[in-house]
């Protein structure tokens, strides 16, 4: 008996014990070092935003500086571009859009693959879009701008985010839903269209609803109409599309944190978890609903689904409008 105790003690102290140290590495401590958040459009956005709150709680959960780095232009390309080329190491995420996991169908000279070069850590919100004008522009409701956008084909304009946003695509899908015309510009974000929106250069938006009320609190712009199935809370007055009269017409955006597609598995599920953890805080919750936004969530693998779903409903918008971009 005395034999058998010493030969157990023996094989635990070199580490020859089935099921102990060895053959089970411990995984690395993560994070050590601060983390960075890409943001890949301006500062002020909808996705600035949340990438900003969720910066903040991570940096609290993680006891490390979770810092926020605005990466704007090609409707969010160039920034998803530079965390695809960052390590695959949860040091650099990326707070994603539509435009940038679901509609790189516009693009067909990116010089990487979203599908493959990006990989999605959760869905963080959806967010349903506003139809504002310019305050001098004579329409009062989503009719009156069809009507007008049908005497003036192709001469009313629509800013947006850049090419290939959510704030584009909804316009897009806009015009085909309502068999109108208008003109695109793009800028290199929401907070620059709006400041022309606010300025007269512009005649309307398709902006996501965080940014718009204070908008609407100063008669700065005038909301038509949103663009989601359900009226909002944060805009009690505003009318869905469909009830403004053009039917079927949904068209929700969305923002995820993101991260290079090299990161293993089990970093990915580990970043899934702990950004999961931060969405269920009740004061995130309520920050995030006061914007007018919709916490969402899942894991990885229904975060994947997700994407290819939402792929296959704007690639036929990219389709039916002919939108195509070097």
């Amino acid at each position: 008996m005395l034999r058998c105790l010493f030969v157990a003690i023996l094989l635990t102290a070199t580490g020859a014990v089935p099921g102990l140290a060895q053959g089970q590495p411990s995984a690395p401590a993560f994070p050590t070092k601060p983390v960075r958040i890409v943001v890949p459009f301006s500062a002020g956005g909808t996705a600035d935003v949340s990438g900003r709150i969720m910066a903040e709680h991570l940096g609290a959960l993680w006891g490390q500086p979770v810092v926020v780095e605005n990466r704007p232009g090609a409707g969010g390309n160039i920034g998803a571009e530079v965390v695809a080329r960052s390590p695959g190491d949860g040091y650099t995420l990326l707070v994603g859009t539509v435009g940038i996991h679901a509609a790189s169908a516009i693009y067909p000279r990116l010089t990487y693959d979203p599908a493959k070069d990006i990989a999605p850590v959760t869905v963080l919100i959806d967010v349903p879009n506003v139809i504002i004008v310019n305050p001098s522009l004579p329409v009062r409701n989503l009719q009156e701008l069809v009507a007008l956008a049908r005497q003036k084909p192709g001469q009313l304009t629509f800013g947006s985010a850049g090419n290939g946003s959510s704030t584009h695509l909804a316009g897009e899908l806009f015009l085909l839903s309502a068999g109108v015309q208008m003109s695109h510009v793009p800028y290199r974000g929401s907070s620059m269209a709006l400041n022309d929106l606010v300025a007269g250069n512009l005649n309307a938006m398709f902006e996501n609803l965080p940014t718009v009320p204070p908008l609407v609190q100063g008669n700065a712009v005038r909301p038509l109409a949103l663009t989601s199935a359900t009226r909002s809370d944060a805009l009690p007055d505003v009318p869905t599309a469909a009830e403004a009269g053009v039917e079927g017409y949904v068209a929700t955006a969305w923002m995820t944190l993101a991260a290079p597609g090299t990161v293993p598995e089990q970093l990915l599920e580990r970043l899934n978890a702990d950004a999961r953890q931060v969405l269920a805080l009740p004061v995130v919750q309520q920050r995030l609903r006061q914007l007018g936004a919709t916490p969402v969530g899942g894991t990885v693998a229904e975060s994947r689904r997700f994407f290819a779903t939402e792929t296959e409903k704007w690639n036929r918008v990219i389709q039916a409008a002919n939108i195509r971009l070097n």
